[in-house]
């Protein structure tokens, strides 16, 4: 059963000084018995190769694979040409970082803060995702943006973006059931985006809801990645983390899900 749990689950623990990556690590292992990490980048103090080493170190000591590098700083797309060279700067040292640690994705969002992109922005997008997508295939992983805000939201901008990267180094992090335009076009932009979805997130109003339909119509499109259980609420993280994995778990085994 392939489940892992973004530590961003844990921001509000982070915020007060309460957990770091490397508690983290140690909580997802041996709390939860979860055999994949999944790292908010913002969770790292740093960039640094030493650093980055005894993260992995970490990992390796725990017996955890990465499943998913989730940045939030640097994204593809500013107004400016300065601007976006930086990101483009950044996102390369996050790729690095994600290398380091054997992220098998690596989520770098859109940037593109409106609900539609135009032409431009289109072209200098894929035209940045391709080379990340490049690099990404060579190194043995795959990397995208996540339905997450923006453009990004938009189920007709992802499959421009997708088209037009066109690399099989590209994946889309998949916030189940996150999209704009009500309730169906979010059952469009699911049923579009698993066939090449790299990793997902699963939201508390997606458990809440109940997830095993989603998670079936997934794998039957050939999902083959993690469930990411991602909780956002920032309080009573512990245990609001414990619920969600169970009913991923029991869905997982509902559906009788062999990925």
């Amino acid at each position: 059963m392939k489940i892992s749990i973004p530590s961003y689950s844990f921001h509000g623990l982070m915020e007060e000084g309460k957990i770091d990556v490397f508690g983290y690590l140690e909580t997802i292992r041996h709390r939860y018995g979860i055999g994949a990490a999944d790292i908010w980048n913002k969770m790292l103090a740093s960039t640094d190769s030493a650093y980055l080493r005894k993260v992995r170190e970490a990992m390796d000591d725990r017996e955890l694979v990465l499943a998913n590098l989730c940045v939030d700083g640097p994204h593809i797309w500013e107004a400016s040409a300065a601007a976006r060279d930086k990101q483009h700067r950044d996102g390369l040292e996050w790729l690095k970082a994600g290398e380091i640690l054997g992220a098998r994705t690596i989520r770098i969002d859109v940037g593109v803060k409106e609900d539609t992109i135009t032409d431009k922005q289109l072209d200098y997008v894929a035209k940045r995702y391709r080379e990340f997508a490049k690099r990404a295939a060579d190194k043995g992983y795959r990397v995208g943006p996540e339905t997450h805000w923006g453009a990004s939201l938009n189920v007709d901008v992802q499959k421009k973006v997708h088209d037009a990267v066109d690399h099989p180094g590209y994946g889309v992090l998949l916030h189940i059931g996150h999209w704009i335009g009500g309730k169906k076009q979010a059952d469009r932009g699911d049923e579009m985006v698993a066939p090449w979805a790299m990793h997902t997130h699963v939201a508390a109003n997606v458990c809440a809801a109940g997830p095993e339909d989603k998670m079936k119509m997934m794998r039957q499109a050939g999902y083959t990645g993690y469930w990411g259980v991602e909780h956002h609420s920032a309080k009573n993280e512990y245990a609001e983390v414990e619920w969600q994995l169970a009913v991923v778990r029991r869905a997982a085994k509902r559906i009788g899900d062999k990925a």
